[in-house]
């Protein structure tokens, strides 16, 4: 399979360093990551050991060819200039999968593409960016990848199947648009926290005050999440955020990774989504209102 990869930083190339073992993949990333790339190849540190020989470009501009799958993992608030730099490069075959955290991508991208191009995908696999060219694998986690309709598609089971054969543990769901909630459900209560204590994972649960921050946050995502109809219940939830904080425990949260280097952080598209759904239904989400402010207050 062809595979373009768009906004290639440590999930990008762990998903495009395994699939490039039986598949045509192409990383689209920022200049020094690149250009190590191409210096001395890709290397995957941690979980596994490897250093694949992948292409890697810095823009679509020199692709020579149509991919049949295209994966976005750039950060949420570049998602439109990223659909608007691929569209050269997506024909009638291209199927376009969201492999991104927060709950406003998929409705950024249908700007700019028929729905029936997109489908959508969540994963638990962990990753860090060391520095341009290494990527250390953290944790070995699970890939889910559905329809935004829910009907399970040949395409859908190729791609899982494509996947699967590289080492990626992935499922079909048939209700992806409630995954994606769950996920950003998890992200809203253990990412910003991470960045404010500038703390792992784990340490969120270490601290008594921070577990009871954590299941607040929790709690008032989940029923922004009813308000909308989801049906999802409090103890379920924090029941999950706390099993991804146990299993992630020596990771430092994506978002985390983003404030420690200087990178603008995708709060507005996680808990700022939060508050923004949650004030149309009559809400009074404080929590993940508390939440931006603070991240925010944190970037000079």
């Amino acid at each position: 399979m062809n595979i373009v990869i768009m906004g290639a930083g440590a999930i990008g190339s762990l998903f495009g360093a395994l699939l490039s073992k039986n598949n045509n993949v192409l990383l689209i990333c920022r200049k020094p990551h690149a250009s190590a790339i191409k210096k001395s190849g890709l290397y995957i540190q941690g979980k596994t050991r490897l250093n694949v020989k992948i292409n890697a470009l810095t823009s679509v501009d020199n692709v020579k060819f149509f991919p049949e799958l295209l994966i976005l993992t750039v950060k949420s608030y570049d998602t439109g200039s990223a659909i608007l730099q691929a569209k050269k490069i997506i024909n009638k075959d291209t199927i376009v999968l969201s492999l991104q955290n927060g709950l406003d991508n998929i409705d950024k991208i249908k700007k700019y593409l028929n729905p029936e191009k997109i489908i959508a995908g969540v994963t638990t696999q962990g990753a860090f960016f060391s520095k341009p060219g290494v990527i250390k694998y953290t944790g070995n986690g699970t890939t889910l990848l559905g329809e935004l309709n829910g009907y399970k598609t040949k395409r859908v089971i190729n791609i899982e199947n494509t996947f699967n054969s590289a080492g990626i543990k992935t499922k079909t769901s048939e209700n992806i648009l409630k995954e994606l909630w769950f996920k950003a459900i998890i992200n809203s209560s253990i990412n910003p926290l991470t960045v404010l204590f500038n703390c792992k994972n784990g340490y969120l649960l270490e601290n008594p005050i921070l577990e009871n921050i954590l299941e607040r946050i929790c709690k008032e995502s989940t029923c922004i999440a009813n308000a909308i109809g989801l049906e999802i219940t409090d103890i379920s939830m924090i029941k999950k955020t706390k099993d991804v904080v146990k299993d992630t425990s020596e990771n430092h949260s994506s978002m985390l990774q983003s404030f420690l280097r200087g990178k603008k952080t995708e709060i507005d598209s996680i808990n700022g989504k939060l508050v923004e759904i949650g004030k149309k239904y009559g809400l009074k989400p404080s929590m993940n209102e508390i939440m931006v402010y603070s991240i925010k207050s944190l970037v000079k």
